[in-house]
């Protein structure tokens, strides 16, 4: 008993997320690690002081 599948055309369910989807703030991955690096800089300095 074998049933067949239909797919609906067009895409055949791929999205593509750069046409779905605009950030507000385009970020590069260096920005994101340099921001995680000084979010830890600065805890470290608030554990010397405090």
């Amino acid at each position: 008993m074998s049933e067949s599948v239909n797919m609906p055309s067009g895409f055949g369910g791929l999205m593509r997320y750069s046409e779905e989807y605009a950030s507000r703030f385009p970020l590069k991955p260096t920005h994101i690690i340099l921001f995680i690096i000084l979010i830890i800089a600065f805890r470290f300095f608030l554990g010397m002081f405090y």
